[in-house]
């Protein structure tokens, strides 16, 4: 009986002594502010810290205070997001938390050496930022609802425009505007077969039991997943090709697939994990190459294309849409968006930015004319045929509404929304109980912040 006792009591003194530890702990990761009924702990914007450096960037402590600015912005939107009803999905917040631990894990160099310098593991690291990631999603979203209704009129453009002094007017280099009509070469059954068989070996030899990561780290065609043994991350339909997902979401958790084509090539998969409308999944990529007889056939097809478009019997817009293979620039009549402006979908590209092989194409035509087909290759290695339409070309110049109106009208657009977002901000604050920790008070991003007495 007393032998008993004596391990209670030392079962006791240990419960004690990890409480004690885990409360000491506790009193380390103190609050760094306050918001309405929220604080931010500082192990908050240690955690952030920590991504801001997994990220690649270099040490600096003074970044802690935007930290702290953005987790005190993302408090006041998330507590008028209670009031408005505005949510996020679990599937939003995954896909998130995937997206992010994708791009980390590349900069560090793999899940290892990513693991290593965040001190836990994925599991465990997914787990602490969640909470996090959910509330940033319902803040964007927000933030969104506050500014859906934003928008400018031209007497907005020109007020804006008239505001700038005319010794602040952005200077323009030459821009052009640039169509394009694409063919990619196209394999028939028999020169398809041999890139095929590949995939098809390999998922033979997985099948009888060797491993998936080593052939993926062997094999694998694909860059960005195969030194990962061939790991996509959890990843929704969306952000999958059709084919791929269609046997992704069929597949059981382990199951290996049959060997499936998608436009870039031939592919093994095995599902590892599914949750709900996410599936994490590892494939074999075997890359289709363009053969001699191929490139041929797409020679002869685009030459083709190009002398309906020279003798007028179709329009260039029109036969982008209807033949050329660049899905990114068919459905905008063939023409390439400025890369730097996606958003604002501008066709205005400045020279300087052209990549070289079109630059020394349309260097010397003129505008309304059209290239003669040519052979070019992609960043990504893919090889095909183009000729290009120069649809017009602007000199050097310094800012005007005549010449520039859909640039000026998006940066009037973006001060508007910006605006938008300050004076709503600034009501908030004012009426938001809001104290900032000793540390933070001279942050220069938190001057005016302050709503209680420290």
């Amino acid at each position: 009986m007393r032998k008993t006792l004596g391990i209670l009591t030392i079962l006791l003194l240990l419960s004690i002594v990890q409480l004690n530890a885990q409360n000491k702990k506790k009193s380390l990761d103190k609050v760094a502010a306050v918001v309405g009924s929220s604080i931010i702990l500082q192990s908050e914007i240690e955690l952030q810290y920590s991504q801001y450096l997994a990220q690649g960037n270099p040490p600096n402590p003074d970044v802690k205070c935007s930290i702290l600015q953005g987790l005190l912005s993302q408090k006041i939107l998330g507590q008028q997001a209670i009031i408005d009803s505005v949510t996020v999905t679990e599937d939003q917040i995954d896909s998130e938390i995937e997206r992010r631990l994708r791009a980390m894990t590349g900069r560090a160099g793999g899940q290892e050496r990513l693991e290593e310098f965040l001190g836990r593991s994925l599991i465990q690291y997914k787990d602490e930022i969640r909470p996090d990631i959910k509330e940033m999603l319902v803040a964007q979203k927000m933030q969104a609802k506050i500014t859906e209704n934003v928008a400018v009129t031209p007497l907005d453009v020109k007020r804006y425009f008239d505001a700038i002094p005319k010794d602040s007017l952005p200077f323009f280099n030459t821009e052009v505007e640039i169509g394009e009509i694409v063919v990619f070469p196209k394999l028939n059954k028999e020169e398809k077969e041999v890139f095929h068989d590949k995939a098809e070996v390999l998922r033979l030899r997985i099948k009888s039991g060797e491993d998936f990561a080593t052939l993926a780290k062997l094999y694998s065609q694909d860059p960005g997943s195969a030194r990962d043994g061939g790991d996509l991350g959890f990843m929704d339909r969306t952000s999958l090709v059709k084919e791929f997902a269609a046997t992704a979401f069929k597949l059981k958790s382990g199951e290996l697939s049959q060997v499936i084509e998608t436009e870039f090539g031939f592919h093994v998969m095995q599902v590892i994990e599914r949750r709900g409308e996410q599936v994490n999944v590892r494939h074999i990529l075997i890359k289709t190459e363009p053969t001699p007889a191929s490139l041929e056939r797409a020679k002869a097809h685009i030459d083709s294309i190009y002398q309906l478009v020279l003798d007028k019997k179709i329009d260039f817009g029109a036969a982008a849409s209807l033949y050329s293979d660049n899905n990114e620039t068919k459905y905008n009549g063939g023409m390439m968006l400025n890369a730097e402006n996606v958003q604002s979908r501008s066709t205005f590209i400045p020279t300087d930015k052209l990549d070289p092989q079109v630059f020394l194409t349309v260097d010397t035509m003129k505008v309304g004319s059209i290239s003669k087909p040519a052979i070019f290759t992609q960043a990504d290695g893919k090889t095909g045929y183009r000729f290009l339409s120069l649809k017009s070309k602007t000199g050097p110049h310094q800012a005007n509404l005549e010449q520039d109106y859909p640039k000026i009208k998006d940066v009037a657009f973006e001060d508007k929304n910006n605006r938008t977002i300050s004076e709503w901000f600034e009501k908030r604050r004012k009426i938001t109980f809001i104290k900032i920790d000793a540390e933070f008070q001279t942050c220069p991003e938190l001057s005016g912040w302050t709503t209680a007495q420290n």
